[in-house]
């Protein structure tokens, strides 16, 4: 709902002034995938190697955010869309600053990757599916959040009772359980 007395104010300072200052272009990079595909491991060890390469970063890692901006929603499929708005909303604050953002977020629908994206300039979202089987995440289970849901203590789980719609056409797809391969793959990607 649009509030009629709420007026948008320029800043002086603009996203390409903070830019220049850092020396770099902002970017989101949106690692989305199954629970267990590698999303924060890949994205902690990205912005490890970013910040060794002296770029300015932020991760915004999906659990993490749930203790805090989030910890108001649960999982059903509305509550999941508000948390990818909320996210997006954040990481355009970030990028607006410079920064370059790595999120580390499920994400299992299409449309609010999609509005991530729609919300930001044209180049600045890259979107990296981390295509692991759901037979190898559920294998990993590291938090035990499958076997959970496939003994029903967990509903709205995605992959299991909730859906994953993967993306059409992801600027990078990472199907290796090399960290050092998609970390790579993703500098690469960000560096072009």
């Amino acid at each position: 709902m649009e509030d009629k007395n709420i007026v948008w104010h320029n800043q002086h300072i603009t996203k390409q002034d903070r830019a220049k200052k850092l020396n770099q272009t902002p970017k989101l990079i949106w690692l989305t995938g199954l629970s267990g595909s590698g999303k924060s491991t890949i994205a902690n060890a990205l912005e490890v190697k970013l910040h060794q390469l002296n770029y300015h970063t932020m991760l915004l890692d999906g659990d993490n955010v749930r203790f805090g901006l989030n910890k108001d929603l649960g999982f059903s499929d509305s509550d999941r869309v508000e948390n990818i708005r909320r996210i997006s909303e954040v990481a355009k604050l970030f990028i607006e600053s410079g920064t370059i953002v790595i999120t580390a977020f499920i994400s299992p629908f299409r449309s609010e990757r999609e509005y991530a994206k729609s919300i930001l300039e044209d180049g600045e979202f890259i979107e990296v599916f981390i295509d692991t089987p759901l037979e190898i995440c559920q294998q990993r289970d590291p938090k035990g959040l499958y076997k959970k849901a496939l003994n029903g203590e967990i509903k709205n789980f995605t992959g299991i009772d909730s859906p994953y719609e993967a993306p059409l056409n992801p600027n990078i797809t990472i199907q290796t359980d090399s960290i050092e391969e998609a970390v790579e793959k993703i500098i690469e990607c960000l560096i072009d």
